[in-house]
């Protein structure tokens, strides 16, 4: 029978080969090339966002960036679910790699809410981690963890450092 660990490492490993492709729509200097990823599972896209707003600021114009957002077939990609579920409740019957559409215009405000900071992440991340303690073990796992072992967590989810979570 195979081990919790086992199970839980190769959850943690998980990953999706993803295109991230620039909207038509954007205006830019040259041809964006589309940027590849493979996106971890339990990570949230707003861990990756400088990554691809690096590569795609390259054929923009300053004046012309702002707020990025993602898009799958035309629905705004949530910042605050994690990659995983997004790819399941949206993409898993598609071939891959998943395509997600970048914006830097037209945020959708109905839809998305912003994200003004990576503390905002954190702070999101942590928030769920102890929803869910409370849930499953009436919030005695977290109460025990001291403020260090939150920040190493986190740190570990943003690193992509198993050995950290």
């Amino acid at each position: 029978m195979t081990d919790d660990k086992d199970v839980l490492r190769d959850v943690w490993f998980g990953r999706i080969p993803t295109c991230f492709t620039l909207y038509q729509d954007e205006i830019t200097e040259r041809e964006a090339e589309p940027y590849y990823l493979l996106l971890p599972r339990v990570s949230y896209l707003t861990l990756v966002t400088d990554k691809v707003k690096k590569h795609f600021q390259k054929v923009m114009r300053q004046e012309d960036i702002s707020e990025i957002w993602f898009e799958h077939e035309g629905t705004p990609l949530k910042w605050h679910y994690p990659i995983g579920l997004l790819f399941d409740l949206l993409a898993s019957s598609s071939a891959l790699p998943w395509n997600i559409t970048v914006h830097f215009k037209g945020f959708p405000e109905k839809d998305l809410l912003h994200c003004p900071s990576k503390d905002t992440i954190e702070a999101h991340f942590m928030s769920c981690v102890k929803e869910a303690d409370a849930l499953k073990h009436k919030s005695q796992v977290i109460n025990e963890m001291q403020k260090k072992d939150h920040k190493q967590l986190w740190m570990g989810l943003h690193n992509g450092k198993y050995s950290n979570v």
